[in-house]
């Protein structure tokens, strides 16, 4: 694949050279012409002045130049240039979406589909992609924003293609709706003002069926082809394959906003959709903010995260499911005072209630349950006993995920007075299904080096040699504090609790549980004391990796100030 990066001049001396030779120039913006001037659109020549290169991005189809168009200092993109059943499709350059001047927003009329679908081995292997391979590319700069006008238009990365969106914590990246980033009419928990994002890559989804072990020599899966969630018919998507290590480009520094809605009943757009993405895709300080359904949802795959906040996702914050073996570090979890379902919820087995005790056996066994590692968690659990989903709740483990839980702060004790909590609803951990409560009892799921904070601890059936749930978080070898707090609340910043400063976790030194000092202490991944790490939880003010980049924590880049401050 031949790849030319085209920014600031360089693109647009690509520009005008190809409309000198005869080519063809589609505008972007549905039903109007913006072609600017009268030279192809490409520059504009105001008062016979210095002409303005055109920023927006547009890349060649067919000896077509398919460009957006600048309306004042937004680009606007219609369905010429992309939409669900057109995707990008060019292998010859990296189409890029500028950080555009004065705040410019990059507008898109229709949905942002990178690459083909494919839900055939055959068609697949003559694109020669059943693997990763050479398909579209985008990049978006550094501070650029790109906004959606409905809960219809979503942003699909397809099997093949990349994304490489590399913001900085000064200037992070921004994918949300035209009522946020252009018309400023979008309220503080606003959700569904754009469908979300989805990157289907060529990772392990346990819906597909496999010859041998997972990670061993000889692993491989023929028609493997699942249908990702969103739109149905021609602009169905499909994700899945036998390569863990498949790389879907680089998200950094990368905020996704006022995302969600229900396509179907059981098809519902979360805020980013990672199904079955590999290992060799980097993603690091992302966030979601005001999410109709989950945050993050991890369909199968092994992709790793580092730094990600998730803040008023009205349904599960982190969401595991289909055989997902990746690690989340540094995960902060805020949900709204009134929305909010599971800080994580987590299946091992995608269509488990389907399956019959040998298939699950024999999954489990070929290691295509789920196993997520998530280190260093706060939830902050919303007191809701009625919202869109369920009531605010903290970790849900079930249906073999076979999960390792380290260095984490779960709480439900900033309870407001005005809004009941729900006794049978709030609680921190609930772990189900007899693979999961053999697997806590044998140690193959394990929740350790961490602070468990809530009036309703746990909620479940004993493990299989009758020791409770809570007996179990309570175990000397798991180094847990374990704390009812008082069912009205407890402030968990001062006096009888002291845990968190705000969403900051308390230094340990300081922490106080009960009215006596904390005793628990981190663990390293063999659950071994680490001595070397002074707090629990996701972040400290001291080193907070939060500042800068994110929405919806800090005065001065928000709606509204957090429910509990």
């Amino acid at each position: 694949m031949k790849l030319t990066k085209l920014a600031g001049l360089s693109l647009a001396i690509t520009m005008l050279s190809a409309c000198g030779s005869g080519d063809i120039v589609i505008n972007a913006q549905n039903n109007v012409d913006r072609s600017i001037g009268n030279n192809s659109g490409n520059v504009e020549n105001v008062g016979g002045g210095t002409p303005t290169v055109n920023p927006c991005a547009s890349y060649e189809a067919g000896g077509v130049l398919r460009q957006g168009s600048l309306s004042g200092v937004n680009c606007e993109y219609g369905v010429e240039f992309v939409d669900l059943t057109n995707p990008i499709t060019t292998t010859e350059t990296q189409v890029t979406f500028t950080n555009l001047d004065s705040d410019g927003v990059h507008v898109f009329n229709g949905s942002l589909v990178v690459g083909r679908n494919y839900d055939d081995d055959a068609d697949m292997a003559a694109a020669g992609i059943t693997e990763g391979g050479d398909g579209a590319v985008i990049r978006i700069e550094a501070g650029a924003t790109l906004a959606f006008r409905s809960s219809d238009d979503y942003m699909v990365i397809n099997r093949g293609s990349q994304i490489f969106a590399e913001g900085t914590s000064s200037n992070p990246i921004t994918i949300t709706s035209v009522s946020d980033a252009v018309d400023g009419t979008v309220g503080a928990e606003d959700v569904s003002q754009w469908g979300g994002l989805i990157v289907n890559g060529f990772g392990v989804t346990n819906k597909c069926a496999y010859t041998g072990n997972r990670g061993e020599a000889g692993f491989s899966t023929t028609n493997c082809h699942v249908a990702a969630e969103g739109k149905g018919g021609s602009g169905q998507t499909h994700y899945g394959g036998d390569n863990d290590a498949d790389s879907s480009g680089v998200l950094e520094y990368f905020v996704v906003k006022h995302t969600g809605a229900q396509v179907a009943p059981g098809n519902e757009l979360n805020g980013i959709s990672f199904d079955a993405v590999g290992s060799g895709t980097t993603i690091s300080n992302l966030q979601v903010y005001s999410t109709f359904d989950d945050g993050i949802e991890m369909f199968g795959g092994a992709v790793d995260i580092d730094n990600f906040v998730a803040v008023y996702v009205r349904d599960d914050s982190i969401d595991v499911d289909e055989g997902y073996i990746g690690s989340i570090t540094n995960a902060l979890v805020v949900q709204s005072q009134t929305q909010g379902n599971h800080c994580l919820e987590s299946d091992g087995l995608g269509s488990y209630s389907s399956l019959g005790q040998t298939e699950i056996d024999a999954k489990v066994a070929a290691g295509l349950n789920s196993a997520a590692k998530i280190t260093n968690l706060t939830c902050i659990v919303s007191p809701s006993a009625e919202a869109d989903h369920d009531p605010g709740a903290g970790l849900r483990i079930r249906e073999a995920h076979f999960a390792e839980i380290r260095n984490a702060i779960i709480t439900t004790a900033y309870l407001a007075d005005q809004v009941p909590s729900d006794d049978d609803g709030n609680y921190c951990v609930r772990i189900e299904s007899a693979e999961g409560l053999q697997a806590t009892q044998d140690g193959d799921l394990r929740i350790a080096g961490s602070v468990i904070a809530c009036q309703d601890l746990t909620k479940g059936d004993a493990l299989p040699n009758a020791t409770t749930q809570a007996d179990y978080l309570r175990q000397a070898a798991n180094n847990n504090n374990v704390y009812q707090t008082a069912e009205a609340g407890e402030d968990p910043t001062t006096g009888n609790l002291v845990i968190l400063d705000g969403f900051y976790s308390v230094p340990l030194a300081s922490m106080v549980i009960g009215g006596n000092a904390a005793t628990v202490m981190p663990v390293n991944s063999d659950y071994t004391v680490n001595t070397g790490q002074t707090y629990v939880g996701a972040v400290t003010r001291a080193n907070d990796w939060t500042a800068g980049w994110t929405y919806g924590l800090h005065a001065g880049n928000r709606g509204q100030a957090l429910w509990f401050e």
